[in-house]
């Protein structure tokens, strides 16, 4: 290897020795979530069956009290952990005797059903198993993904105990090998395609990896060019992943994973606009939706690599790839400066204004029009080389 790479490998080593050192501490505490027994999420699912008997035989109507899942009011913001739901966060109401709520009351119930069954015989379901048991309840897909996460916020229990899977979209690949739950042996390096995510992250287990860093991609079609380009062979040992756009839980739950075992620097790869920067956000800090299960999903150690819009004005960027921003872009960048966690990134503060006032987004695929390979031979190498994010 030449001394380019050499540099790179020694300033990516200096980051992991420094990023272990700012948050050793945290991630200890983090790790001593404690995992729920089987034995108590049936007798949690009992109490909530016994609060609805009792009220029927008071001749009362049963409710059930779901904390509500979509108010920044429920939400607090911790650096080390990121969006987490506050411990006296506000309550729906789903009442029993209500025609706006009786059907909502009626699908939690066989949710429940189906989950105490199956944390009962130690079997899994998929959340789509659950919707083709009743799609008449249901109605869509949509309401049982809702609802799964209704229980799990309901319940306190993450929604990998309740033994209910979610197919999963993302892909990754690199220096990584694991066993999967049932035995199956993956190495993500063996062929030129990318692995699915596992729908099961917490069976995983025996990691390895020699991987320097890991780079979350935003989306499919950038990271099938860093495939294609070999990248993770070519520039050094290392893992990419991708959750196609909005990451679903399970990337998460794998970037989270890869992070609490191989303590390497995690980096975000998006598009330089409102999307690509929530994107990158929800990996780093957490979303308002699933903020009661922050500790098992944030990585607040993740780093901006790119796009930047300041790179934009650097690389000279040919005007005609980029993208005047819309009215729903800058409302989106002013919501995003309102964040709590804005004010502990005053350098992403100051790219994000800089968008706002060069009035354009950019993509990825915009760096194609500097050279066809400049993201793979050039802007990433760079980057990484030279400690080019924030």
């Amino acid at each position: 290897m030449g001394s380019p790479g050499a540099q790179l490998f020694c300033e990516i080593e200096k980051l992991r020795v420094q990023l272990m050192n700012n948050v050793e501490s945290a991630t200890d505490g983090r790790r001593a979530e404690v995992e729920v027994s089987p034995r108590e999420i049936l007798t949690r699912i009992e109490n909530v069956i016994l609060g609805i008997v009792t009220s029927l035989s008071r001749d009362k109507a049963p409710v059930l009290a779901v904390p509500n899942r979509s108010s920044w009011a429920n939400v607090s913001f911790d650096s080390e952990v990121g969006l987490q739901m506050s411990s006296a966060s506000s309550v729906t109401t789903i009442r029993s005797d209500s025609p706006l709520s009786v059907t909502k009351f009626a699908q939690i119930l066989k949710v429940l059903s189906v989950i105490y069954r199956l944390v009962q015989s130690n079997s899994y379901a998929t959340k789509r198993d659950i919707y083709y048991n009743n799609t008449q309840l249901f109605g869509s897909q949509t309401t049982v993904d809702s609802i799964v996460d209704d229980i799990s916020c309901m319940l306190k229990i993450p929604r990998r105990s309740l033994h209910v899977l979610a197919t999963s979209k993302g892909l990754i690949s690199g220096d990584l090998r694991y066993i999967e739950e049932d035995g199956t042996r993956i190495n993500c390096h063996s062929s030129s395609t990318a692995v699915p995510v596992s729908s099961n992250i917490g069976g995983i287990k025996h990691i390895a990896s020699s991987a320097k860093f890991v780079m979350i991609v935003e989306k499919d079609a950038t990271f099938q060019r860093l495939l294609d380009a070999d990248f993770c062979t070519r520039l050094s040992p290392c893992i990419i992943i991708t959750g196609k756009g909005m990451p679903d839980v399970n990337s998460r739950l794998m970037v989270r994973k890869l992070w609490d075992t191989l303590h390497i620097p995690i980096f975000a790869l998006v598009d330089a606009d409102p999307h690509g920067i929530e994107i990158m956000c929800i990996y780093k800090y957490g979303s308002v939706a699933m903020s009661f299960e922050a500790h098992s999903l944030t990585v607040p150690s993740v780093m901006w690599l790119g796009l930047l819009p300041s790179d934009i004005q650097r690389l000279r960027v040919p005007e005609d790839t980029l993208i005047p921003l819309t009215k729903r872009d800058e409302s989106k960048l002013h919501s995003l400066l309102r964040r709590p966690y804005f004010t502990s990134q005053p350098e992403w503060q100051k790219e994000v204004e800089l968008m706002q006032q060069s009035k354009v987004k950019a993509e990825l695929q915009s760096l194609a029009a500097i050279a066809p390979d400049f993201l793979t031979s050039v802007y990433l190498p760079n980057k990484l080389q030279y400690g080019g994010w924030v």
